[in-house]
């Protein structure tokens, strides 16, 4: 099976950590990025923190966008409320999403 990852050059630092563990537990990259996703699956983490793990949202964003969800008493979503507010992309949106329905099943 072969598998073709695109990335941004603000991806860069998640593939520095790649190479890096890589080397030193003499491991193919490939290995590690399937290890990398095999945690993400077993965690099953909450959307902010897939966002921030991302580097698609920062600490103080997700304070605040919770914050706003909390004084709606919950009517909208946290991702409906950081894409309103422009704190992260949809597609970037769209990837945590994807993350955190297949933890969350597994």
């Amino acid at each position: 099976m072969q598998t073709t990852f695109c990335y941004h050059e603000k991806d860069e630092w998640i593939l520095e950590e790649i190479r890096e563990k890589a080397h030193l537990e003499r491991r193919s990259k490939s290995s590690v990025i399937v290890a990398m996703l095999e945690e993400y699956f077993l965690q099953g983490k909450r959307l902010g923190e897939v966002l921030l793990s991302m580097g698609s949202l920062s600490q103080e964003q997700l304070r605040e966008a919770i914050e706003i969800k909390k004084r709606e008493n919950g009517r909208r979503r946290l991702g409906q409320i950081l894409l309103e507010r422009g704190f992260v992309k949809e597609g970037d949106l769209k990837k945590a999403l994807f993350i955190q329905s297949h933890a969350s099943h597994d």
